[in-house]
C-alpha cells in the first residue's frame, strides 16, 4: 500500500466479517500510518472488530481521503516495543489519543492493534 498518498492519521472504515453471523460488519476507526504501514488502534478495550478479524484476518479498508476500498489483510501488532512505537507516534500525530484517560502504557498493554496488508 502505498501510504505517502495516505494522510498520517485519520478515520476510515473497515469492512470485516463477522465472525459468527459471516456477514459484512462496517466500522469506522482512527488509523495510523507508522514506518510506512497503516495501523487501525483506539482505546484501550475489547473490539469486535478485532474478534472478527483474528478469526478472519481478510477485510477492506475503504478511504475517504483516497476515495476507493482497499482489499487488505490484517496482522495484529503483539511486540511491546512496535506497540510502543504506533502509540507514541498514534499520540503524535492525533492529540485525540493523548487526551483520552489512558496512559501509554496502558494503550501498549490493552489497545486494540492491527497492521494492514494490501491483497493482491
Amino acid at each position: 500500500m502505498r501510504t505517502d498518498a495516505i494522510p498520517p492519521t485519520g478515520t476510515c472504515h473497515l469492512v470485516t466479517v463477522g465472525r459468527r453471523s459471516g456477514e459484512p460488519q462496517r466500522v469506522e476507526l482512527w488509523y495510523v500510518v507508522v514506518d510506512e504501514e497503516v495501523v487501525l488502534t483506539g482505546t484501550p478495550g475489547t473490539r469486535d472488530w478485532l474478534a472478527n478479524l483474528r478469526e478472519r484476518p481478510d477485510a477492506v479498508l475503504q478511504l475517504a481521503e483516497r476515495g476507493d476500498e482497499l482489499a487488505v489483510t490484517a496482522a495484529e501488532v503483539v511486540a511491546p516495543g512496535r506497540r510502543r512505537r504506533v502509540v507514541e507516534e498514534a499520540w503524535r500525530l492525533q492529540p485525540w489519543y493523548a487526551e483520552q484517560p489512558f496512559s501509554v502504557e496502558d494503550w501498549v498493554a490493552d489497545s486494540p492493534m492491527v497492521a494492514l496488508t494490501p491483497t493482491r
